[in-house]
């Protein structure tokens, strides 16, 4: 068996599908984000401007954030010492459980070392827990809460994106006494629409279903004190459990699920991805804590941020570039190749000083390849009229098409 050759040719399959991740080598510049320092191919680093970051509001940059963390880390040291079991659990993470639980007013809740482990650990062990559960999963779910589910050793039904009727069609072809659980996200991070929650909470009533939402791209984004999707649309006490991320708006590191107390403790006591596993350091919980507890008092950065978004879409649009209008603070501009958007992406680091990923298969189908523009509070009018023109640019250097004008 020839080992090297195998792994060889799995490699060279992304590199013909134009589709081989690279990483950028950079690292920002603390107080000014989205300005940052790149050093792949160049001698020494050269200025480039973020446009693809998941810390939408800048909260990783934040005075109140980074001194929170200096504190911890000058008061109790680097590590956490172990799992929570054993030498991990820390006053720190008490109090950001709290705090979190209390965002999204619920009993309880706990924190997880990333939300893809918070997805993963959460859905398995309640499909295991749940004798006979068949789980309902949107077809577009993140690939953690697919991973959960397909550990869970559950039924699984796949509903379409946010297709109620669909989902009520499996969801009355069950047993009423068959335990149910519906999974779905809050906002979907690569069309950047949002799920019709309320609709969905309603067949979970007629059904008798728990309800499991992820609200990683919506935490810190939406509500009155950035309790997500769920906060803003007065449905977080519909939802049974809701899963968030403390690594995107909040700007730090790590996962959360909320709940009741109960279902809590049974992830708390059931799950491996959280028993076995070292607990977040304090200086990072330090410092999520406080962007938790700054932006439940201010929608400073959330007002900031939509703003941004907005004029970033109407700058495309009025450009005739193929910007897929969403309704969130998502802005995807759609190329429909890999090779296309790794040869955009590339040109606008190389010649512009713009960093943003391409998105390729399988974060998105086959055919929907795109750039996924994240504007923050930070971004300014000029500087978005400026990767415009760039744009525009390329998009006549490579002979792609414009988009008419409606």
């Amino acid at each position: 068996m020839n080992y090297d050759h195998i792994f060889s040719q799995a490699i060279e399959r992304l590199h013909a599908e134009g589709r081989y991740r690279v990483f950028i080598d950079i690292l920002r510049n603390k107080g000014s984000y989205p300005d940052a320092r790149c050093f792949a191919g160049h001698n020494g680093p050269k200025p480039i401007t973020v446009w693809c970051s998941n810390d939408y509001l800048a909260m990783g940059q934040h005075p109140k954030v980074v001194s929170a963390m200096e504190e911890a880390l000058n008061d109790v040291g680097a590590g956490s010492g172990g799992t929570r079991n054993i030498g991990g659990n820390t006053h720190y993470h008490i109090a950001l459980e709290n705090e979190l639980a209390d965002l999204h007013g619920k009993e309880a809740a706990l924190l997880f070392t990333s939300g893809y482990v918070s997805n993963d650990a959460t859905l398995s062990t309640l499909g295991k827990l749940l004798p006979g559960c068949v789980i309902f999963s949107d077809e577009l779910n993140h690939a953690s809460m697919i991973a959960g589910i397909r550990n869970s050793g559950c039924e699984k039904r796949v509903f379409r994106h946010n297709d109620v009727a669909h989902l009520e069609e499996l969801l009355a072809a069950e047993s009423p006494d068959v335990p149910k659980l519906i999974a779905f996200e809050s906002v979907y991070s690569m069309d950047g629409d949002v799920a019709p929650i309320h609709a969905i909470c309603d067949l979970a009533d007629k059904y008798n279903a728990l309800t499991y939402i992820d609200e990683v791209h919506a935490v810190g984004m939406y509500g009155a004190r950035g309790g997500g999707i769920s906060e803003r649309d007065e449905a977080a006490q519909r939802i049974d459990i809701i899963e968030g991320t403390l690594g995107k708006a909040f700007g730090v590191m790590g996962g959360y699920i909320a709940a009741d107390r109960k279902i809590v403790d049974v992830i708390r006591s059931y799950a491996p991805g959280f028993i076995f596993t070292t607990s977040l350091s304090p200086v990072l919980v330090a410092g999520v804590l406080a962007s938790v507890r700054h932006l439940k008092s201010s929608s400073e950065e959330r007002d900031a941020q939509q703003n941004a978004a907005a004029t970033l879409k109407r700058l495309f649009r009025e450009a005739g570039l193929p910007v897929l209008d969403t309704a969130t603070h998502i802005v995807p501009l759609m190329v429909g190749d890999p090779v296309r958007a790794k040869k955009i992406s590339d040109i606008l680091l190389a010649e512009y000083g713009v960093y943003v990923q391409p998105i390729n298969y399988p974060t998105v189908p086959r055919g929907t390849e795109r750039l996924r523009f994240t504007p923050g509070p930070n971004h300014t009018e000029a500087m978005m009229g400026e990767l415009t023109e760039a744009l525009v640019e390329i998009w006549d250097r490579l002979e792609l098409e414009f988009k008419k004008a409606a």
